[in-house]
Parts: structure tokens; sequence; C-alpha cells
């Protein structure tokens, strides 16, 4: 086992003051050697051809990192003998052969600088979070024996444990060094996280959560918000809680999603309010009975409950007069004041229609709730400007009169899965905190919207300039994988919640995998089969560590039913998360936001379901929103693909979807 000890070269790192190990002859032959490949040994004698011009030689590929002198290399952290190596290199290709073998901290860095990172950007987010606070002596190896050298890579020990430990929901909470200085700052209003799957937002969350528990004065009270967008999710922030710091850190946390806070908050202002709720499926379902009731076949339902929520809902306009004026951005389609009056009109006969029925929709609750949380911050802000004018005392007969001396509901609010909540959301929320350091965190990733709702924060009084982050490193999904699932999202443009474009350049991952494989089936019922054999295929790996994505719940039943079949235990997820403890998570690519598993099944990814038929039928007819709800459908597929962590593999039948093209055309889909 010792035999090649002499071909190792070994180092104390300047930065991280850990001793680093290079086998320079594996790296010659596996990363440098292939780009030359030898001629053959009895290769013929050309003549040279002589010519009136002399030969104009070959231009010679440009080095990949020729702009940094091996002084900034190795500042950076990149190990001194491997400098000359990556002077040489010239594509991708070796660099990810370089990555495989290189110690931990020089490939994070090349990784870096390859996506574009500018050098102080590297030497801060990448360097700095590892380097040793004391000067490292190069000679001192006793030292750096003792020093622990945590490195941002998947041979970082913790990262490691956490990736490969029989405990997956240890891996859920786990936090590195570089999303640590995020948890810990001090903001001087809202903030916001950004960055693409993996990359631990929710995590940061939570350890953000936690560090604003910990500076709280002692009490009984839940003067912190832990909120996101569904039921689901809810659930599994409170689980991640939980084994994070235990009952201790619950008890001073409220953990609420968002439309279950509004509607709490709009019962508790009108006790009497007892309407049924519906979902937005049974809202377009009466907008189509009422077309028909009034024999009008000039509008779509789908449009016209869009602008209700969006524009009247979302603006919060009381009159047809305010209806004309209202913004109507990002709507696509544009409206005559004629057709405007035509809408305003049908709104209020809708609005008529749904109270005769006593029910209420989600938006409503949530525009309904961000009025009584504007109306209450108006009240709390006017007893404390009365309270100054007074000289600091308080009037008991303003506080009397306010229904009990005031305060607002929580002095920090922390947002999951920030770009799927409403403007009505967002003006609730920011109403119901001081205006103060610290009060708004909010993480989230725009190309992972899988709803309607596109706000601009600054118009709802959260600005975030200045205060906004991005992580770029993904912590769950394999570099294969993740290319893939970026190739899904094709070149579509995203906002970053603040009324500019958001991208994902720099997004990359640590971690190194096979690439995802591709199955295509004759029919539906074969592509069950299929899916079955291959579970039974994966052995030991536990089944509540397998999910597979549907577009459709009919889809999600049919597939349960074919695994029962088999002997595999299935579990469908519901709003309120999966209907049991053990077995393959089977739901829509909706359910599956947030969540992440082992592996990852997509299935019936089919042309006609992915997107859906009636999102192609509206290419002509109406463009924006054809091109909108395109983005919707390719956000959702890159959300459960992103869900990965070891492997991906991807079912379709018949005509696969259109957002699978470049996929197919790298990587054709094995033989059925």
């Amino acid at each position: 086992m010792y035999a090649h000890l002499d071909r190792l070269t070994y180092s104390v790192n300047r930065v991280t003051g850990g001793i680093e190990y290079v086998d320079l002859q594996v790296v010659q032959e596996e990363v440098l050697a292939p780009a030359a490949p030898p001629a053959p040994e009895h290769a013929p004698r050309v003549e040279p051809v002589e010519t009136a011009a002399p030969a104009v030689e070959p231009t010679a590929a440009a080095p990949l990192f020729g702009k940094w002198s091996e002084q900034e290399l190795t500042d950076l952290g990149v190990a001194a003998s491997l400098v000359p190596v990556v002077a040489a290199l010239t594509t991708e290709d070796q660099l990810l052969g370089l990555v495989e073998y290189a110690p931990q901290l020089t490939g994070e860095v090349l990784l870096a600088l390859y996506d574009g990172k500018a050098y102080d950007d590297v030497l801060e987010q990448v360097t700095a979070p590892v380097a040793v606070p004391d000067p490292v002596d190069p000679e001192d190896f006793r030292a750096a024996v003792e020093r622990p050298a945590t490195i941002v890579t998947t041979t970082d020990d913790a990262l490691r444990e956490a990736l490969e430990g029989e405990d997956f929901g240890r891996w859920k909470v786990f936090l590195h060094p570089t999303q640590a200085k995020l948890v810990t700052r001090d903001y001087s209003g809202p903030a916001r996280v950004g960055g693409g799957p993996g990359t631990g937002k929710t995590i940061v969350a939570l350890h953000r959560v936690k560090h604003l528990v910990e500076r709280l004065p002692a009490g009984r009270t839940k003067p912190v918000l832990l909120t996101t967008y569904n039921k689901n999710l809810a659930a599994d922030l409170r689980s991640r809680l939980l084994a994070l710091g235990g009952e201790a850190l619950l008890s001073r946390v409220e953990i609420s999603h968002v439309d279950q806070l509004a509607l709490r908050t709009v019962r508790e202002a009108e006790p009497g309010n007892r309407k049924r709720i519906v979902d937005e499926a049974q809202a377009v379902r009466e907008w189509r009975s009422l077309l028909d009731e009034l024999g009008e076949d000039g509008w779509d339902a789908e449009f016209l409950h869009d602008e209700w929520t969006q524009v009247i809902l979302g603006q919060a306009v009381t009159s047809r007069t305010d209806y004309f004026r209202a913004r109507r951005a990002g709507r696509g389609r544009t409206v005559t004041r004629a057709e405007r009056a035509e809408i305003w009109q049908l709104a209020e006969r809708f609005t008529q229609r749904l109270d005769r029925l006593g029910v209420q929709t989600w938006d409503q609750i949530a525009e309904r709730a961000a009025q009584l949380e504007v109306a209450r911050a108006r009240r709390i802000q006017d007893i404390d400007r009365r309270r100054e004018e007074a000289g600091g005392l308080d009037n008991v007969h303003v506080a009397d009169g306010s229904g009990g001396w005031l305060r607002y509901r929580y002095r920090h609010i922390v947002v999951d899965e920030a770009q799927d909540l409403r403007p009505a959301h967002w003006k609730m929320l920011r109403a119901m905190t001081a205006p103060d350091r610290n009060d708004l965190f909010l993480v989230g990733d725009t190309h992972q919207r899988i709803y309607k709702n596109q706000v601009t924060l600054g118009s709802l009084g959260i600005n975030i300039r200045g205060r906004s982050s991005k992580l770029s490193l993904s912590y769950r999904t394999t570099r294969q994988i993740l290319r893939s699932a970026l190739n899904v999202l094709g070149d579509e443009k995203y906002d970053d919640l603040d009324g500019s474009a958001e991208t994902l350049a720099g997004y990359r991952s640590v971690l190194s995998g096979g690439v995802p494989d591709l199955h295509r089936l004759a029919d539906w019922a074969d592509e069950r089969e299929a899916i079955a054999a291959l579970i039974e295929s994966w052995g030991e790996v536990p089944h509540e560590q397998i999910a597979i994505a549907v577009p459709t719940n009919d889809m999600a039943r049919e597939v349960a039913y074919t695994l029962r079949e088999h002997g595999i235990m299935a579990l469908e997820i519901g709003p309120d998360g999966p209907l049991g403890d053990s077995g393959v998570h089977i739901g829509t690519m909706f359910r599956f936001k947030g969540l992440e598993y082992r592996r990852m099944i997509l299935a019936g990814v089919t042309d006609g379901l992915v997107p859906r038929a009636g999102v192609q039928q509206r290419r002509t007819a109406d463009p924006a929103r054809h091109r909108t709800e395109m983005q919707r459908a390719r956000s959702l597929l890159f959300v459960a693909a992103t869900r990965a962590r070891d492997s991906l593999d991807v079912f379709w039948h018949g005509e696969a979807s259109p957002f699978l093209k470049e996929l197919i055309e790298v990587r054709p889909p094995a033989a059925a």
C-alpha cells in the first residue's frame, strides 16, 4: 500500500493551514495527457507540401486561468504544486478532471473563477470562510496536523458525514461555513438571500431563526415568525427546526404557512366570517359558470380570474375608476377602456356570486388580512406619535380605545420560498413587524416560481436594495444533474423580486455523480412497470428517500397502485404531506417544492402533459400569456429535477416534452 508514496507531493496550505496531498502522476495521466493523444506507433511519413505562402500555425487554445498570476492563485488557496498544471488547462473537461484529484480548496477556487466570479468575490466567499486567523508556517507540519482545515468540497469531513451518514435528516439542517456569515449578519432592514436549488437557502433560513431566537430576552412569547407558502413546507420547516434546536427553540417561534396566517388574522378580526374557502381551480369553475349563465363567450375564465386576483385584488382596487387607472404590468394582453368596463362589471358579479354561495377564495382572504394589518400598523404608529408628543408617556385612553395595548405581532419574520407569495401576503407581513434592523429575512429563487404571483417588493414597502446576497454553490445536486436541470430552463428570463433580472450565473455544484438516465416507453402502463422494476433494482435504498413526481393527481394514484402490486409501499403526498410514515413518496410536481430525496424519478414527462396541452394552444391566441405559462411549466420541471441528491431518472411515453429536447440530444434514452 506504500508503493507509490514517492510520487505524492505534500505541503501545508497557506490559507487553511491543513496538509494537502497531490498525486502528480495521476493528474498528468488523467487530466492533461488526454488532451494530446499519442501518435500511432507506425504513423506513415507525410512529406511537406510546398506552398507559395508560409503555412499558418494553428491558434493554440487559450489557457483557462491565464489572467491570474501564480501568487494570486496561491493567495486564494490553490495548491502550489498544481499551479503549473492549472496554467496548462484549456478545456472545461480538463478542469473538471483536475477537480476530481485536486485538494479540496483548489477545486472550489478554480470552479468559482471559471464560473465568472470576480477575484475579490472568490477571496471573500470561498477562501475567507475557511482561512485560519493566524499566519501559517508552511514548514510546521506538527501544527498543521492539529488544524481541522475545513474546506468547501465533498471531501470536507463534516459535509461528507452529512451526505453519507445513515441519518438523512441530519443533512437537512447541515450549515456550511460559506452560508454561516449570512445567518449571523446584522442587517439594517429587510434582507434577501437568493440562489439555485440545493444551495442551502432553507437551511440558512432555519439557522437564521435560531440565531434570532438566541438573541431574544427571556420570555414565553413567540416574537419570531417562520412562514412559507403552503402547508407541506410549513410542516417540513417545523420538523427541521425541531431537529436543529429542539422544543426550546420551537417555543419561541410561530411556524405557519402564509395563507393560514392570513385566515387567522381575518377570523380574529371578524369572528362571524365563516365562509367556506375554495381553491383556485374551483374559483375558475365558478367563473366559467358565471360566463355560461350570462351567455358571455368573448372572455376566457382563467384570464378573468387572473385579472381579478392579480390586478383588482392585488392592487386593492375598490372602484371602477381606480381599475381604469390600475397598472397591468406583466399581464401580457392589453385591454381597452371599454374592455376594462366589461371586466369590472363581470368582477362585481363574480364577487356577488361568491357571497351568495357563502364562499371565499384564498386571494380574498389574503387581501382582507393585508388591509386589517396595515390598518393595525397605522394605529400603532399613531399611538407612537402621540407618545412622542406627550414626552414619552402613554395615553391610556388611546390605547384602550384601540382594543388593547397594541404591539407589532412579531419582532422578526423569516420567509422561505419567497418567490411564491402574493402581493397581499407581502403587505400583510410588512405590517406585522416594525420597520427596524433585522425585521424581514427572505429566501427564495424566482427560477423556482411555480405560481403566478409576480411582485416587486420595493413597491410594497419592502426595500431590499443593498441587502441582497446570492448562494451559488449547490450542496445537494450533482454537477451532472444540475447541468441537465439548467438545460430545462432554456433561455427564459427571470426577475429578482425587486424589478431587476436574476440569473443563475456561477451556480455550480461541489458534488459529482452519474448523469441522469432517460427512459422512453411505449405507453403509460409500460412506464409504470419500468418504474417499479427500477426501484426494485435499487435494493436497500430506504423507500422514503425515493420520490416520483408526475404531472397529475390521477397519474400519482396510478403509479402508487402499480408499485403496490409489486409489493413496494407507496405514499401519496397530499396537501398535508405524505399520507404515512414509510414508503416511496409520490405526488404531482407541485407537491415536491422545498423537499429533497436521494433518488428522484420524473414520470409522464410527455408532450401535452409537460407542458399541458392548453398552454401550447395559447401560442397564437395570447402570446404573452403563453410565454408566462411556458416559463412556469419549465420552472416546475426544474424544481422537480433538482430535488435529487444522488440520481435522477426521467420517464415519458410517446412524444417527449419539448423541455427535454437538449437532454435527449446529449444523452439518448435507454432502450425500452
